[in-house]
């Protein structure tokens, strides 16, 4: 038998790690606190709070320019699979979970008629041991269920051929055997590394900092927007036996009135000067800029207009990182997808392959930009020149990885 670390251990390390992978869903989702130094927040303000859509936008923005279209030399029939398990919205939850968590999990399970279902995990309820060689799991351990408290209620530990089901109170309720060479659990992994085979979350340490700084901002800037709408003003010379004045009638009203005294002398009204939001508008900037500099972004994508509206070209142009990132995670995420798949038909068919059957399958994505009518008229221009030198070059599959349009059969 196999030395494997055991459930407890893998429990032990899904709460280390699901800490951190809340905190990220909580910036994602913009339910983040703001970390207020409170020196100069007054008492009465330090309870409001603000919300900002960076970190959401961040991974949005790379997330939903992530189109998977198919396996290309389908030999094992994984299409027919994914399609058959809600494809639109099982690789779209996948890749938006694991630029958040920097992994998600396929849970595969057959059904009453042995076909193969697929499941996304976040991975905050999932982890496991990887293989580094294949990407697969040695063995794994998922949290198919909570209680209302976040306990584990229903658990599963999956070892390769074989799934036990744990239920709290009842100990192992039931064991799943199959035909799988791996455990059927299989990881999604954004961006991994040898130091972090389980990848990085898109969004990092500074993205999470630079969000608290540009909240503090904008809390500061709503603080100083009470006093700026209504500018302190100032009476002098008034006697000492005149009536009191009502501050908020004076700060209203659009006309005051005051008489002379006895001695003919009267009040000098005057106005402090009015306090700019400039700094504040200046300083969010600055964070915009360092927050998309950081993921690849434009000020644009975070509401700074800076320019006339571009070119599809001049889009492109100026996402050249989110480009590069995108075409990154394409790699990592089509490598998931084929193993998932690998596993799925494993199951399905009741038969034991081996990896390297699957050699010549791979995932093709749509484009990450769309071409407009002028980029498509310049790559039909190149497409007739190459094909002129070389015939055959370009055909009707290259054709569309390059312009994501499908032609007409």
């Amino acid at each position: 038998m196999a030395d494997y670390k055991g459930i407890g251990y893998l429990r032990a390390k899904l709460v280390q790690k699901r800490t951190r992978v809340l905190m990220r869903y909580r910036y994602y989702e913009m339910k983040n606190a703001v970390r207020d130094f409170g020196l100069v927040t007054p008492p009465a303000f330090r309870a409001f709070s603000e919300t900002l859509g960076w970190c959401g936008k961040a991974v949005d923005s790379l997330a939903d320019r992530l189109a998977f279209r198919e396996f290309r030399d389908d030999n094992f029939q994984l299409n027919g699979i994914y399609q058959m398990n809600n494809a639109d919205v099982l690789f779209d939850s996948a890749i938006l979970s694991s630029m958040v968590a920097s992994c998600s999990f396929i849970y595969i399970s057959p059904d009453a008629n042995g076909f193969p279902r697929l499941q996304v995990i976040d991975g905050g309820n999932a982890t496991g041991v990887l293989d580094p060689i294949t990407g697969l799991l040695q063995e794994g351990y998922a949290v198919l269920q909570r209680s209302d408290s976040g306990a584990p209620v229903l658990e599963a530990y999956f070892t390769p051929g074989r799934t036990e089901y744990h239920q709290k109170g009842r100990g192992t309720i039931r064991t799943d055997k199959n035909d799988a060479p791996y455990p059927l659990l299989v990881p999604i992994i954004y961006r991994p590394d040898a130091a972090r085979p389980f990848g990085h979350s898109r969004i990092s340490r500074a993205c999470m900092g630079i969000v608290q700084g540009a909240l503090r901002t904008l809390k500061r800037s709503e603080i100083s927007a009470e006093f700026y709408s209504f500018p302190q003003k100032y009476v002098l010379g008034l006697s000492a036996d005149a009536d009191p004045l009502d501050s908020w009638r004076a700060t209203l009203s659009s006309m005051l009135q005051f008489t002379k005294d006895e001695d003919g002398d009267k009040p000098t009204v005057g106005q402090f000067t009015q306090q700019s939001m400039s700094p504040y508008t200046e300083q969010l900037r600055t964070f915009a800029a360092l927050f998309a500099g950081e993921t690849g972004l434009t000020l644009d994508d975070l509401g700074f207009v800076t320019d006339n509206p571009s070119s599809a070209e001049a889009i492109k142009a100026s996402h050249e990182n989110l480009r590069l990132a995108a075409r990154k995670a394409q790699r990592t995420f089509g490598s998931g997808f084929l193993n998932a798949g690998y596993l799925a038909a494993c199951v399905r068919d009741r038969y034991t392959y081996k990896r390297e059957q699957l050699y010549l399958t791979r995932a093709v994505w749509e484009p990450v930009f769309e071409p407009d009518a002028a980029t498509l008229s310049a790559i039909g221009d190149g497409v007739g020149k190459i094909n002129g030198a070389l015939p055959g070059y370009f055909g009707a599959n290259n054709l569309r990885d390059l312009t994501g349009i499908a032609g007409e059969s």
